[in-house]
């Protein structure tokens, strides 16, 4: 029989301690009344989840725009949650560990996974440490990329995670190739409810594969890939959404089932008449860059656009062999500092809201 959203799975638990619907329900009234700020998102979730609605409204990260509020069928999320757990062989009795803010999407499917797939699920506050002084080993956990960079000493403790919300940087993929934990980047959004392709960053079996090919994403099943005009990713995959969703993100397809992202659509600069991609020019540069930075473009009279670096901190200082691998297009004409940068909550870079910064 096909799971539904009135129902948890016998071996579902929280915090160690089974539950089922009705008792779910006073849980969240518990936590509601009395919770910290971060249980009382998972108590309203979770009334939301139970409710007598076939459909659920969720807010995007805003982290690509504006935020904006989304409908979603609760049978698309549970289809979401079976595919996440036949990809990762997640079986009933599984641990796992939520440590995700339940606003948005990603940690409220955290709950559904485990009231779907029988999971042992224990919750902690959304912290930037979430395994600190936790001596307990789990199965699976889902994290964004700053909290993964904050627990690699803690990393064993886990069999696999996966990790969204933002690009994990090359410098931090380096971190993870001596550690046991099998580490995934994911690639998704709010409409496709979480992730609809994976990334594997260390461990890998196929030894023979090339750098470039282990950058590529790999789609679950039932997921259908294909391009716009604009070479943009599109996605079609019934059991989630019954719209095709375009995105914005410029991708190479390698295969059916595989892709590589080239860069924002929206982030794209025209220089000279040279298509350039602030995500490629970024990445050349990580290794020489220690602090937070980015790629933009401001007007220019004889370029169009030209390229500028934008530097979290108070100085422009920068060594001489930086830009050394740039093409001449690529090479920043103007450098700035910015002394905080705008972050979404999951830590990734609100470029338009930091560059306005600059003015």
């Amino acid at each position: 029989m096909h799971p539904n959203f009135t129902k948890c799975h016998i071996k579902f638990k929280l915090n160690g301690v089974c539950f089922n619907p009705i008792q779910l329900k006073d849980v969240a009234y518990s936590f509601i009344k009395e919770g910290k700020p971060f249980e009382k998102s998972i108590g309203n979730f979770l009334l939301d989840w139970f409710d007598n609605n076939d459909c659920i409204s969720v807010k995007t990260s805003g982290s690509t725009g504006i935020q904006k509020i989304i409908i979603l069928k609760k049978d698309a999320m549970i289809n979401s949650s079976i595919n996440t757990g036949n990809y990762f062989n997640l079986e009933p009795g599984n641990t796992a560990l939520h440590c995700l803010s339940t606003h948005f999407i990603a940690g409220k499917m955290m709950l559904v996974r485990a009231m779907i797939l029988g999971l042992e699920l224990d919750i902690v506050e959304p912290a930037i440490n979430p395994l600190e002084n936790n001596t307990k080993h789990y199965d699976f956990c889902a994290m964004v990329p700053m909290q993964l960079q904050n627990s690699l000493a803690e990393l064993h403790k886990i069999k696999a995670v996966i990790v969204g919300g933002a690009s994990v940087s090359y410098a931090l993929q380096e971190k993870l190739q001596d550690i046991s934990c099998n580490v995934y980047e994911t690639y998704g959004m709010t409409e496709t409810i979480t992730h609809i392709a994976v990334k594997k960053l260390n461990n890998f079996v196929d030894i023979t594969l090339s750098t470039k090919e282990r950058s590529y994403f790999k789609v679950l099943p039932n997921i259908s890939i294909s391009k716009d005009k604009r070479d943009c990713l599109v996605i079609d995959a019934p059991q989630l959404n019954t719209e095709t969703i375009i995105t914005n993100d410029i991708v190479k397809l390698h295969s059916k089932t595989e892709f590589e992202i080239l860069g924002r659509f929206d982030n794209m600069i025209n220089s000279g008449g040279i298509k350039l991609f602030p995500e490629q020019i970024e990445a050349k540069l990580q290794h020489k860059i220690k602090q937070r930075f980015f790629i933009a473009s401001e007007k220019d009279e004889t370029l169009g656009d030209k390229v500028i670096l934008v530097l979290e901190g108070k100085s422009k200082e920068l060594g001489s062999n930086v830009f050394q691998d740039l093409d001449t297009y690529e090479t920043p004409k103007q450098i700035y500092a910015v002394s905080h940068f705008k972050k979404t909550s999951t830590g990734k870079i609100q470029r338009t809201e930091t560059l306005k910064l600059l003015s």
